[in-house]
């Protein structure tokens, strides 16, 4: 125990070692869900969050529901978090896809619905936070569902030109006048693609697939998952 006298002047070091003490000494309290009750749970320290949900014309049920959220909280508290949250609400977490390391975090998870997959990272002092859940009784319903062991590309034209998609060495002529969408099954992996309508290249790029993914091409932006 160190005892200082009045008046005694203190060296600025030692006042800064005290207070990295007490602040180490400190803990904070547990993360707990902002709504115990909703189904993509957000911790109520989250700094920000988001929800975005992926439709089908027609259906009110989203096929596809992401979170995003920032945490002021170490990695393993946020995982710790919904681990437990998450098990609340029946989701499952699967052996096969997980990866838990110092600065990320992938689980996949069988959740009521479908498909659900937690990933966590660090950035600038928060753990940024992405979940997803996927519905799948609805998604076959908007017949956005691959054949097993494959993923679907969903493709159409709003043009009254006929358009062709050039991909994994074939030729889709897709119709136009209104929007007819196409559907591909490809095994997973990466392909290169191109769009083409009156005679000209409208768009360039990749797209990488995943077992049991559906994901949208369109001229006029990238590739977007949509289920």
């Amino acid at each position: 125990m160190t005892t200082v006298r009045r008046g005694t002047k203190v060296p600025a070091r030692w006042l800064l070692a005290c207070g990295l003490a007490l602040l180490a000494g400190c803990s904070q309290e547990p993360l707990t869900a902002a709504d115990p009750h909703a189904d993509m749970p957000v911790p109520t320290r989250a700094s920000h969050s988001s929800f975005s949900t992926s439709r089908a014309s027609g259906v009110e049920t989203p096929f596809r529901v992401e979170l995003k959220a920032q945490v002021p909280a170490e990695l393993n508290d946020v995982l710790a978090f919904y681990r437990t949250e998450l098990g609340k609400r029946g989701w499952q977490e699967k052996p096969e896809g997980t990866m838990v390391a110092a600065d990320r975090a992938l689980l996949v998870f069988a959740s009521p619905k479908g498909p659900g997959t937690l990933t966590l990272d660090r950035a600038k002092g928060e753990t940024t936070v992405d979940l997803v859940q996927r519905n799948t009784e609805v998604a076959a319903k908007a017949n956005f569902l691959p054949t097993a062991g494959q993923a679907r590309l969903i493709f159409g034209y709003l043009r009254p030109n006929v358009a062709s998609l050039i991909i994994n060495d074939q030729t889709i002529e897709i119709a136009g006048g209104e929007n007819h969408p196409q559907t591909l099954d490809l095994p997973p992996g990466t392909y290169r693609y191109e769009l083409r309508a009156f005679g000209l290249l409208l768009r360039a790029d990749t797209v990488t697939l995943a077992a049991g993914e559906a994901w949208d091409l369109s001229d006029d932006k990238k590739p977007s998952q949509i289920y």
